[in-house]
């Protein structure tokens, strides 16, 4: 005899309870609309997907303007910083995504060198987010001051970019040993993580760009879309000779990866697997113009699935009113972040997202090059 409908809905062992249990999830999140809050002052959009509390992580200069939480799975925020007399506008975003485990990290609008500079950064972390978390704590001051230290030592001779990043990057890597190695050992567990890192320092007159890794930065002008960084993927031919000349592999397991393993060729951390993975970033100079419209910094969950042509195409509608999101003009960068973010997940990214949209002053004391 059948049983009643009640009987029938009743978990009958644990596989049927989490079954019901994730109809039910399902059920809860169709129902949810998007909404919004207002946190410290930044927009905060709420949760359009399932994640969980395991905290974003961000580190901001200005408290008063920062929307770090401990918390949250979702983080994101507009708001300005500036360069002397210029102002930057800039949104962000960083979430779970399709993760158990938040292990991207970003740093925005740290302001170094005396105001002369605003850097921003993205950092993928992958074992973990030691790596990433440790960058997005100290690279910003290990930039700064190597900054300044040049800037002393050379009076007015232009800044070797490359070699202070290059340097920066090295400092930051021995600084994950011995951190970790203070606080609770530098075992076998902790040389298998790391993180890909794109630091993005924005000046008057220039963009710097240093990239180790698989994030990205792209930039915008007069509509054409600018690549500031080239990923550090294992297959791509300079890198995958340099691995083999230092000894190493590349194999193809679920993808190109160094010795089978890591899909980066570059890479904060990962000791277990130098000197084929270094720490040594590619530094472009982006000399400014009055037609730069913006950069996108993200990390691979935005790029594994969406194309530099498409990220440039949303934002410029973001900014031209075409798309909205019922933000107010002036978070337009939000605005922009939020949506590559939502179109990441929704073309299948299975990664962490993190992305910051940065518009460019077109002031006019900026000089054409």
């Amino acid at each position: 005899m059948m049983g009643s409908d009640s009987e029938n809905n009743k978990p009958r062992n644990l596989f049927h309870r989490r079954v019901l249990k994730s109809y039910h999830k399902r059920q809860q999140i169709q129902r949810m609309t998007t909404s919004s809050e207002e946190e410290n002052g930044c927009f905060v959009p709420q949760k359009r997907f399932r994640v969980k509390d395991v905290g974003a992580e961000v580190s901001k200069n200005d408290n008063k303007s920062s929307t770090s939480s401990s918390s949250k799975s979702i983080i994101a925020g507009a708001t300005s910083s500036q360069i002397s007399s210029q102002e930057l506008k800039y949104g962000f975003i960083s979430i779970l995504g399709r993760r158990r485990v938040l292990e991207d990290a970003i740093t925005v609008a740290s302001r170094v060198a005396n105001n002369e500079f605003v850097l921003f950064a993205a950092y993928d972390g992958h074992g973990g987010n030691r790596v990433s978390h440790a960058c997005r704590d100290h690279l910003h001051y290990i930039i700064e001051e190597e900054i300044l230290e040049r800037k002393g030592s050379n009076n007015n001779s232009s800044m070797d970019w490359e070699k202070v990043m290059i340097k920066c990057f090295s400092k930051m890597d021995d600084e994950v040993i011995r951190e970790w190695d203070e606080e609770v050992g530098y075992d076998d567990v902790a040389r298998t993580v790391g993180s890909a890192a794109a630091v993005v320092v924005v000046g008057k007159r220039e963009v710097v760009v240093a990239n180790c890794g698989d994030c990205r930065v792209v930039l915008c002008s007069r509509g054409v879309v600018i690549p500031l960084s080239n990923d550090h993927k294992p297959e791509r031919p300079d890198e995958k000779k340099r691995v083999e000349a230092a000894g190493g592999k590349i194999l193809n397991c679920n993808g190109s990866r160094v010795q089978g393993v890591l899909a980066t060729s570059r890479s904060i951390g990962d000791h277990y697997l130098k000197p084929f993975v270094i720490p040594e970033p590619e530094v472009t100079v982006y000399k400014r113009d009055e037609w730069d419209e913006f950069l996108v910094i993200a990390t691979d969950g935005l790029w594994d699935v969406v194309s530099n042509e498409v990220t440039c195409e949303v934002v410029r509608k973001c900014f031209d009113g075409q798309i909205r999101r019922g933000l107010p003009e002036r978070d337009r960068a939000a605005d922009a972040a939020a949506l590559l973010a939502e179109l990441a997940i929704a073309k299948g990214s299975k990664d962490n997202i993190s992305v910051i949209v940065v518009e460019l002053d077109k002031s006019s004391d900026i000089k054409v090059s």
